[in-house]
């Protein structure tokens, strides 16, 4: 809400007691996340901003009845296409797990269909309960070895940054164009700087010398550490480190041992990518809290991290904290320390209630007609899944359960006339990726170790970061009709065994998201997480999750793309025989 001289007067009017406040919550052990204390005084509420913290009168008073109160938790980097819902579905989701503010990187979408994509997001996020901010994508492509949907180039951008919920420059992942003074990333670093945002980072393996040049390019976060040493030296570099605890990443553990009293004000927490599954199961934020908080750490402390700290990361001034000034977006809590919401509040008025939304919100926005036919493939046959890999040793991919890194393997596989067989016995299947942008007609072809399919196969149109259709199974007959179906239904999921489909979601919005709400598609994930025992994963990890990181090519070890197989150590395409 934009503040006027009639707000200001009224704020400053209940602060002094001159007027009573709209609304005065009493009762409650407020969290001071500046003073890391609770302090039992009521919060007297004009407009849907704090106006005062102390003794106050209101034309509405509510009773906390001993309650917590905490700040609004923010997610501090997330892609809400990986949800695989639109913004407003979203905010019904997350916010009755406490989530108020969300700072989202529309990256997915807008490697499928550029600024397409990204008008679609602002606009579906117009007028919700949530308050969505956005990072802008800063390498789309994320790298030139793979076909994207688009491309942007800083012109592309420049429009953006005078909108209101545009903080600055998303994730940088192309380390080599920032580290070799590649003209398009120096001006879109040049833009957001010049223009004062924030621009975040993607830091995946970059050691000491290589964080020197993210923080000298005045990149200040990274949410890619994934064990302690790592974190640490990000931060004495004076990064931002963003815990995060997604779906396919679960780093957070590890990345505690590396926060302490002395640097918790250089942490925030995020999820990055959490599939809505996860999200109605475990939490979003909260469920961060929640793990920090069993894992030792002081309560106020994780609270601080969920809420001060982002805010501050991205000056967002009004916001992650109970304080005059402040918008009022608070959580009442029957248990601190095990987070037990009972209520959220967003701007003053109750938004959920013990896990359930208060007035659902639906999408208003429309999907342009390019957005809805987003999956273009030409003819396939076997021949098309050929791999030769000759009699010797051959490069795999090695899965690590619940990471996106993956272990680049060189090891003896099964082969008959020289072309790869899959075998099931030794976890030895092929993997595939095939361009759905441009009908190009560039199909990539791998060796993966470890998914666990025993008979079948799987597909889906959300890959990271082009999202080109990714295929894993064990027999081309099997591939080919997992990834036949999945073009078929313009987007989605797919889980196939002998030629039947078992199970599917369609995701017709640039092949990422549903336009339905969250009961259906939890329904339909269901449906897939019980194809997938079928097919014989153990489900101590997400296949689907697994197999949509395996071709994003800025995260070790070896992924694939669909142009081949890709080592990231050696930032280059490799073959399959070695």
């Amino acid at each position: 809400m934009k503040l006027t001289i009639e707000n200001l007067r009224k704020r400053i009017d209940v602060a002094a007691k001159r007027t009573p406040a709209d609304l005065v919550i009493k009762n409650g052990k407020v969290i001071n996340v500046f003073t890391r204390e609770i302090i039992e005084e009521d919060i007297a509420i004009a407009d849907g901003f704090i106006a005062g913290l102390g003794s106050y009168e209101g034309k509405e008073i509510i009773d906390a009845g001993g309650s917590y109160i905490a700040p609004g938790f923010i997610d501090g980097h997330v892609h809400i296409e990986s949800a695989m819902v639109t913004p407003p579905e979203f905010s019904n989701v997350v916010l009755p797990h406490g989530v108020t503010t969300v700072i989202a990187d529309p990256h997915e979408i807008a490697n499928v269909s550029g600024t397409k994509g990204i008008d679609f997001m602002l606009e579906s996020s117009e007028k919700i309960p949530l308050d969505v901010f956005f990072m802008l994508p800063s390498c789309v492509p994320a790298t030139p070895f793979e076909n994207a949907g688009a491309s942007l180039s800083y012109k592309d951008l420049e429009k953006y940054y005078g909108h209101p919920r545009v903080l600055g420059l998303g994730e940088v992942m192309d380390y080599p164009a920032v580290m070799n003074n590649e003209p398009e990333m120096l001006k879109k670093l040049e833009d957001a700087h010049s223009k004062g945002k924030c621009i975040d980072g993607h830091a995946a393996g970059l050691n000491a010398d290589e964080i020197n040049i993210y923080m000298s390019a005045g990149i200040r976060t990274d949410h890619e550490c994934i064990n302690p040493e790592e974190a640490l030296d990000r931060m004495r570099k004076g990064m931002y480190v963003m815990l995060r605890e997604g779906s396919a990443a679960r780093d957070l553990l590890a990345l505690l041992k590396s926060v302490s009293e002395k640097n918790a004000r250089r942490c925030l927490f995020v999820t990055d990518d959490k599939h809505l599954d996860d999200l109605i199961n475990e939490g979003s934020i909260d469920h961060n809290v929640r793990m920090a908080i069993k894992e030792g750490m002081d309560p106020i402390l994780a609270v601080q991290i969920a809420t001060l700290n982002a805010s501050e990361c991205f000056g967002l001034k009004n916001k992650g904290a109970i304080a005059p000034g402040y918008e009022a977006d608070l959580i009442f809590l029957s248990d601190l320390r095990d987070v037990k919401i009972e209520k959220v509040m967003k701007s003053g008025i109750l938004a959920a209630e013990n896990g359930v939304i208060n007035d659902p919100v639906t999408d208003s926005a429309e999907p342009p007609p390019a957005i809805l036919d987003s999956v273009k493939i030409g003819s396939l046959n076997g021949e098309d899944l050929s791999i030769n890999i000759g009699t010797g040793n051959a490069n795999i991919i090695g899965i690590i359960p619940n990471s996106i890194v993956t272990r680049h393997l060189v090891e003896k596989a099964d082969s008959l006339n020289g072309y790869f067989q899959s075998n099931s016995d030794k976890d030895y299947l092929k993997l595939a990726v095939v361009e759905r942008h441009h009908l190009t007609g560039s199909i990539g072809l791998g060796i993966i170790k470890g998914l666990g399919i025993t008979r079948g196969g799987i597909a889906s149109t959300v890959a990271h970061d082009s999202h080109n259709i990714v295929a894993a199974g064990t027999s081309d007959e099997d591939l080919l009709a997992a990834i036949k179906h999945t073009a078929a239904m313009k987007g989605g999921l797919a889980v196939v065994q002998d030629g039947k489909i078992l199970a599917e979601l369609p995701l017709p919005i640039a092949g990422l998201m549903s336009g339905r709400d969250s009961s259906f598609i939890f329904g339909r994930l269901s449906e897939l997480n019980h194809a997938l025992r079928t097919v014989g994963c153990s489900m101590e990890f997400n296949p689907f999750l697994t197999l949509s990181f395996l071709a994003l090519p800025v995260i070790p070890e070896l992924k694939l793309t669909d142009k081949g197989l890709f080592s990231v150590s050696s930032f280059s395409h490799i073959k399959a025989e070695v």
